[in-house]
């Protein structure tokens, strides 16, 4: 007998549309593997696949969501324009060229990638998808890894607020006042390597014993603490039972005061990956 779809909460955009309350990023899903696992992980109740164009695996996530028996409009497909298309012109031609390679007509979350803030394009950039969102080529459309200032300089220069902020967050890094920066604009934070690495937290005694409370795992209270404190997490993952644990965690809360230990846990962010700095083209 089969095992029916976990049926995931999704959240409001400011732009009225609405994003699961948690996704599959698929950077290391690549192949005929990658398609079966995406195929699965959309039978398991997934319903937001993260993708890139430097991710390299766009037209699998597009044959996923062509192989998969949900509906195509249930499915939030996302991707994102790399640094080194940041310009008007250059935008428009990188979304054609991911559009291309998903084999999709239309992409439901489009994303600048990084700011580049020494390149200082992203402005350009985010005038091209304000143009695409209004052709209706793209549902939504907003930013990874951007500062409040940088925000602050989109809204300023073309009043238009992004929908999302995809930024690094997990228990090392909490990103508490980001995220309030976020809510507070109306944007829903994303956490990219929500898990930090899978084993990382599996030995932490704080989050061991917070599972040990629930009867759940340790992978399933980080990621219930996202979502307890205003993220949508995006961890990835190739194998059909651990996306299963990833997206079972809407069954249980936690309090306060657990999710504060969680945030306690902070140690700092993953390698170079400071915005105000880091480079990716």
């Amino acid at each position: 007998m089969s095992i029916p779809p976990v049926i995931i909460p999704t959240v409001e955009l400011n732009d009225g549309k609405r994003l699961p309350a948690i996704g599959l990023g698929t950077g290391n899903l690549k192949g005929e593997a990658g398609i079966d696992s995406m195929v699965g992980a959309l039978g398991l109740g997934y319903r937001l696949l993260d993708t890139a164009l430097n991710y390299e695996n766009e037209s699998e996530v597009g044959e996923a969501v062509r192989r998969s028996s949900v509906d195509r409009s249930d499915i939030v497909v996302t991707t994102k324009v790399p640094g080194r298309h940041h310009g008007f012109t250059e935008t428009l031609a990188s979304f054609e060229e991911s559009r291309a390679n998903l084999g999709l007509d239309f992409v439901d979350l489009y994303l600048i990638h990084w700011p580049l803030p020494r390149v200082d394009r992203y402005v350009e950039t985010w005038k091209a998808m304000i143009q695409l969102r209004e052709e209706g080529k793209v549902g939504s459309i907003g930013v990874c890894n951007f500062l409040p200032e940088h925000l602050d300089r989109l809204r300023a220069e073309t009043g238009v607020t992004p929908a999302v902020n995809q930024i690094e967050v997990h228990p090392h890094f909490p990103q508490g006042a980001a995220i309030e920066f976020n809510a507070k604009h109306g944007i829903v934070t994303e956490s990219w390597s929500p898990l930090k690495a899978r084993n990382v937290f599996l030995d932490d005694t704080t989050i061991v014993d917070i599972a040990d409370r629930h009867g759940v795992t340790a992978t399933q209270v980080v990621l219930r603490w996202h979502v307890e404190i205003g993220a949508v997490p995006i961890p990835k993952s190739a194998h059909l039972q651990r996306q299963r644990e990833n997206i079972e965690i809407f069954g249980f809360s936690l309090s306060t005061d657990e999710i504060s230990a969680i945030s306690a846990l902070e140690t700092g962010r993953l390698g170079d990956g400071d915005p105000a700095t880091h480079e990716e083209f």
